[in-house]
């Protein structure tokens, strides 16, 4: 039996985008990036026998048992540090609804829209978890909370499929390493990160002469990928066109929850049908609902109406450490006034496909490095102004097509609930099993009308849907 701990989030320093979306959150609570996952369990898991599953995980995970520690004088790139005080009472906890009925997802939701909205400890890890009980049937739900710096939703994934057990029983022959040993922070080695891994002088100029030497001797050559690559930076960087909705156009600070079930398959079939991917059907579903929103609410959309749309594309490449964030925003002028399910479907698909052609589709990796090396009001007053732009952002992520369980309870669905970085919506969905789990976090200020929200994006789905003669209806979770 092999008792070493996983390799993931095995990364010391943060990135220059988490370094970003750490900073801005402590300038301005808007930006806060906390990711929720919503697990339906068929059963209440043995409190006892959890409070050792999330015990273990954290020695699978050292990742789990580290804070993040800012540099001497905050100059440099914050990292992580093991947690001498580290507290499983504090991070793991438990709570019933009384006398929930059929439709438990108003009080479900209340709690984990609570839980999601309550900033984390900045002198813990950041993450949180909880076992809500009392749901019908014997039923129950858990609720992990991770910073966004943590991970990304496919590191998520990798991190689940890691930990979750693939039967009910307990397995008495799993690995069982033992906690990180503490450490304590070593102001010379600071030092030294700080002059070798911030300073960097030598080695950027050493790269930067090696580009000049390239460029001179194939002068034209250079000069037209340059122009090409600066020309692709300025759409990949820049807000998608168009003026946002102006029903949707108030920001404020609170959260409020959606849940749909879709089959997956059904929504698969549907894209392929008039030559569309399921991330096609899938973002066409949501812009389909969010055109009914606004005729609902009295603002009449015209046929070439667009949505200013941000989807996040994976760059994770092969041998990238697991767990961290490798992704980069797709910007569309979303089709939100095309009625047509079908042409909806097709022009998303051109709008991707165009988005992840783009030569400096990862230029965000570039810039990210100076702009986490602003203050934090004109951090939050430049990178808020390219989230704050957008009226959506949709996620994708593929889940678990296999039976997963918890403490003996089986995982009948995962909800995912992302962060709002200023936008007026952030929809996800992850593949589990033949289900798609849709989960929508609104802005409150945003979009007034929950339940009229869920009336439409479930309609949105359905015009979709029904590409696929046959396919089943979607469902909002109640």
């Amino acid at each position: 039996m092999n008792d070493t701990p996983l390799s993931w989030g095995s990364v010391r320093e943060m990135s220059p985008f988490e370094v970003m979306m750490w900073r801005a959150e402590g300038d301005d609570p808007r930006f806060r990036s906390p990711v929720l996952a919503v697990e339906l369990l068929d059963a209440r898991p043995d409190w006892d026998r959890l409070v050792a599953a999330v015990d273990w995980a954290t020695r699978m995970v050292p990742r789990f048992r580290e804070r993040i520690r800012e540099p001497l004088g905050g100059l440099g790139t914050p990292y992580w540090i093991h947690d001498v005080e580290f507290d499983l009472h504090y991070h793991l906890r438990r709570v019933r609804i009384p006398g929930a009925g059929p439709e438990f997802w108003p009080e479900l939701s209340g709690i984990a829209e609570q839980f999601m909205m309550t900033p984390f400890d900045r002198e813990r890890p950041p993450w949180e978890a909880m076992l809500v009980e009392g749901l019908p049937g014997g039923r129950s739900a858990f609720l992990l909370k991770l910073h966004h710096v943590l991970t990304d939703g496919m590191g998520v994934v990798q991190l689940l499929s890691q930990l979750h057990s693939r039967k009910r029983e307990h397995d008495d022959e799993k690995p069982q390493p033992p906690a990180p040993a503490p450490e304590s922070p070593d102001p010379l080695a600071e030092v030294d990160r700080l002059v070798r891994r911030e300073a960097g002088l030598v080695p950027a100029a050493a790269r930067a002469a090696r580009d000049v030497v390239g460029a001179l001797t194939h002068p034209l050559s250079a000069a037209r990928d340059t122009a090409r690559y600066l020309d692709s930076a300025l759409r990949v960087l820049s807000p998608p066109s168009g003026s946002g909705s102006e029903l949707l156009r108030p920001r404020g600070m609170s959260w409020r929850f959606v849940a749909l079930d879709v089959d997956f398959a059904d929504l698969r079939a549907a894209g392929k049908s008039v030559g569309g991917s399921f991330n096609d059907a899938f973002v066409a579903s949501l812009l389909g609902g969010f055109r009914l929103y606004h005729e609902a609410m009295g603002y009449p959309v015209r046929g070439d109406a667009t949505l200013r749309t941000s989807v996040p594309v994976s760059v994770r490449r092969e041998g990238d450490a697991a767990g961290g964030n490798r992704w980069a925003p797709a910007r569309l002028a979303a089709p939100m006034g095309v009625a047509d399910p079908a042409e909806r479907v097709r022009e998303v698909g051109a709008q991707m496909r165009a988005a992840r052609e783009e030569p400096a589709l990862e230029s965000p990796d570039v810039v990210a490095p100076l702009l986490a090396r602003l203050p934090g009001p004109l951090l939050t007053l430049v990178a808020g102004g390219s989230t704050q732009g957008n009226d959506l952002q949709a996620s994708n992520v593929p889940g678990l097509r296999s039976e997963a369980f918890l403490c003996g309870a089986r995982i009948e669905r995962v909800y995912p609930f992302a962060p709002l970085p200023g936008c007026a919506a952030m929809i996800s969905v992850v593949t589990h099993g033949e289900h798609c789990c849709v989960g929508a976090n609104l802005d409150a200020a945003a979009i007034t009308d929950r339940e009229t929200f869920a009336r439409c994006l479930a309609e949105g789905f359905g015009e979709v849907l029904a590409l696929h003669p046959g396919a089943a209806e979607p469902m909002i979770v109640r």
